[in-house]
């Protein structure tokens, strides 16, 4: 760190809190969980949104697009973060989070109103693209915003206790898009969420707004960048002063990769990545998903609290680099086990009936538009991976007639035909689809949801708790541990960019990554490389090169 961080073994202090400490954790949390809640309803229901505003004819494809446009939120997160940061170290953190919560709550609201792609055509893709793009800027600047105004407040001693609660401000953002959302679903029939029930949620946002705003108009500018404005030590140009000058710059690269980008993929895998996992690769019906995905992130709250204070005792580092540890090592066989306990038939199917696709031509399509074109093997890809089913694949010989050649144990489709791969799947027993005849005789198949009297509960949900438990490892800590390797002039916006780009970037592409790979290779465990790989170069890094801040006073920034 810095020759001018102070060193010690300072205790937490005891006693409750101060009055103005108390009402700054509650508002900062609160708004915080609200903007949170605004930014995570698109991700809860990007699936959902694949068919409301994207092209039918590839569902794959159509995925990948509603994870695209999730994850644009994500890419400008950075760019919020220098805007937001440079404005909160030259004018007032107080001031930047009200007009960040201002930009988000309009662009959440206005989501609520978008025509769909059956309306405007591709209209409806590019203007959600532009809302989820403000969604980010918002958030880019709000998060360093809230964790650095808490951590000013926040004696010595206590600082990752009172900034734990910001931490778990966006895993109750989360519950609270899972509930909402939820309690839509099952208010009403599938139809009416389909055709208006889904624009609820987002138009709820604006009464949070207006909520939200009047708790933080309350709140005083932090002490400590009142008293160094006081002192005319204010930075003149925090960008360059954070990230163009040594060594502030050599501090910001090391945060991102040694700390913020393995917090980020542990914080989206055990989230967002597992409840994509058990309602699309899974199919566990919604409710299921959410009940279980809900349960385990109430189970997990306390927890951040706890580490925030835990790393008050024993330093903020060696948390998030054991958080980081335990995902990389465990990722795989948790999956696994999710597989097991939530749909076992659809493990057992697997295991007896290797699916093998042989073909030519092949694509993978991340983002639709009107130059994409769906080859025979896209398609047979695409109706494999939409199944939950994990497959080779091999390049076609010359001698084979057929663009695709589908094996599904020992049966052969050959060329593409929907009906005769579905045929072909049910007659072999597997347990997503069943077979249907009408009147006329015309046979159709439909998709079916996980026997839910098969699922494990108590099982899927302690390894849902788990992976809960890794986020609140790596996440607790991380907002006192930024906030004390910068100096006061320059908090905001040195430690809003790399933690931006580590969970914006690293962590918010984490599912259109993932899903990718899983669709490239046919693997259904293949994208968990991706945070396996990212964790386990943060520990390197962050273990190496990173030391502890705990002890380092801020108050005399």
């Amino acid at each position: 760190m810095s020759a001018g961080t102070q060193r010690g073994n300072a205790q937490a202090p005891s006693g409750r809190f101060a009055p103005a400490e108390k009402k700054v954790i509650f508002a900062s949390t609160l708004g915080t969980t609200f903007e949170w809640y605004d930014f995570y309803l698109y991700a809860t229901l990007a699936p959902f949104f694949a068919a409301l505003f994207f092209p039918p004819g590839n569902d794959t494809a159509a995925l990948l697009s509603a994870f695209a446009t999730y994850a644009a939120g994500f890419l400008v997160r950075p760019f919020g973060a220098l805007l937001f940061g440079r404005i909160g170290d030259l004018v007032g953190r107080k001031f930047t989070f009200l007009a960040t919560i201002l930009l988000m709550g309009f662009a959440t609201f206005a989501v609520g109103l978008l025509p769909t792609y059956e309306k405007i055509g591709w209209a409806a893709p590019i203007l959600l693209v532009g809302l989820r793009l403000l969604q980010g800027l918002a958030l880019g600047g709000e998060y360093g915003g809230a964790a650095t105004y808490v951590a000013e407040f926040a004696p010595d001693g206590r600082r990752g206790f009172d900034t734990s609660w910001i931490q778990a401000s966006a895993t109750l953002g989360f519950f609270l898009s899972l509930l909402v959302i939820g309690l839509c679903r099952t208010g009403m029939d599938a139809a009416d969420f389909a055709g208006w029930g889904w624009r609820i949620p987002f138009l709820l946002s604006l009464l949070l707004l207006i909520f939200s705003i009047y708790v933080r108009l309350k709140l005083d500018e932090s002490p400590v960048f009142r008293k160094m404005k006081a002192a005319g030590k204010g930075s003149k140009a925090p960008l360059t002063d954070s990230f163009l000058r040594y060594p502030n710059n050599k501090f910001a690269l090391l945060a991102l990769l040694g700390a913020t980008a393995g917090q980020g993929v542990v914080w989206y895998t055990g989230q967002f990545y597992a409840l994509f996992f058990l309602t699309i690769t899974l199919k566990a019906d919604f409710l299921t998903a959410y009940t279980l995905i809900g349960a385990s992130l109430l189970l997990g709250v306390p927890f951040f609290i706890f580490f925030g204070w835990l790393s008050d005792r024993i330093g903020r580092l060696k948390i998030i680099m054991a958080g980081c540890l335990l995902a990389a090592l465990t990722y795989f066989p948790l999956f696994a086990g999710l597989t097991h306990y939530v749909n076992p038939a659809l493990e057992a199917y697997a295991a007896s009936n290797p699916v093998v696709v042989t073909a030519r031509d092949c694509n993978v399509h991340v983002f639709v538009g009107p130059w994409s074109r769906f080859t025979d093997c896209d398609k047979a890809k695409d109706y494999l991976t939409k199944a939950g089913l994990s497959f080779m694949s091999a390049a076609a010989p010359a001698a084979q007639a057929d663009n695709v050649v589908v094996k599904i144990g020992d049966k052969e489709v050959r060329g593409w035909s929907e009906a005769s791969v579905a045929a072909a799947l049910v007659d072999g027993g597997f347990p997503g689809l069943a077979r249907q005849s009408d009147d006329k005789g015309v046979v159709t198949y439909f998709t079916r949801d996980a026997d839910r009297n098969a699922i494990d509960w108590g099982m899927t949900l302690l390894l849902l708790f788990v992976m809960v438990l890794y986020v609140t490892m790596v996440y607790a800590p991380i907002a006192a541990f930024l906030a004390e390797m910068f100096p006061t002039r320059i908090r905001y916006t040195s430690m809003s960019l790399p933690y931006h780009i580590g969970n914006g970037w690293f962590g918010g592409f984490l599912p259109t990554i993932a899903f990718a790979m899983v669709a490239a290779t046919g693997d259904i465990y293949y994208g968990l490389w991706y945070p396996v790989v990212v964790a386990g170069m943060t520990l390197v890094i962050g273990t190496l090169f990173l030391r502890d801040t705990r002890g380092r006073s801020i108050q005399q920034d």
